[in-house]
């Protein structure tokens, strides 16, 4: 079930952050322990061990990132507050906060939209002249035959000539597109001549709007 809203989750990531760290330390707050390991350059310096008791739930990870691997081992607070955000935007009603404890004071952020990817619309369209003032949004589910599929899609147009749209699968951006945007577009090019027609606007009933007509001025966000 976690697969359907993140991606990762097979231990990769880690290794990898573990491998080119320093030193990393695992502390786990689970069924009223507390579970704590270290490892340096990748490689445990002890078994995993019971260091106490708790009521509190989650895992924290430190690590330091390894001098001797990697030329730049600071960390961009901007780099970081932009995927925090976009995430906090992609999984409406979850909290994201980032501290930098490097500054002082401290710099830090919250991440926080109930409105999910329709407050992600907002923020792409700021300072922009908007034609409706409510991003339209809508979500669904559908059977498959490994499961259901999660999907939700918000939009509003602007002014402008230009197309901005993103999609996500699994809370990761598909930069190269995938069937999800592909068939989005289709499907918006599809209703938008379909409700044209309906009303009468076009003088010949053969006429349509083509793709690029549809999407010229379109902010819009795909996330399955």
């Amino acid at each position: 079930n976690s697969y359907k809203v993140s991606g990762g989750l097979h231990g990769v990531g880690v290794s990898v952050v573990n491998a080119l760290s320093e030193n990393l330390d695992v502390e786990i707050w689970r069924n009223g322990h507390v579970h704590q390991q270290r490892f340096e350059r990748g490689t445990p310096v002890a078994d995993l061990a019971v260091t106490g008791s708790t009521e509190k739930r989650g895992t924290k990870v430190t690590f330091k990132p390894d001098s001797s691997i990697m030329d730049a081992t600071k960390y961009n607070f901007d780099t970081l507050a932009t995927r925090l955000r976009e995430l906090a935007f992609l999984n409406k009603g979850l909290k994201i906060t980032l501290t930098d404890e490097r500054e002082d004071p401290q710099r830090a952020a919250e991440f926080h939209f109930s409105g999910g990817i329709s407050e992600f619309i907002k923020h792409l369209n700021k300072g922009k002249n908007v034609l409706h003032d409510k991003p339209i949004y809508f979500e669904g589910e559908r059977d498959m035959p490994n499961g259901k599929l999660g999907m939700e899609v918000a939009l509003q147009y602007n002014d402008s000539y230009s197309e901005t749209v993103f999609s996500f699968a699994n809370n990761i951006n598909t930069v190269d597109g995938g069937t999800h945007l592909s068939g989005f577009r289709s499907s918006l090019t599809r209703t938008i001549n379909a409700a044209a027609q309906a009303a009468g606007l076009f003088k010949d009933v053969k006429e349509n709007l083509s793709g690029d007509d549809v999407r010229e001025g379109l902010t819009a966000v795909v996330s399955v």
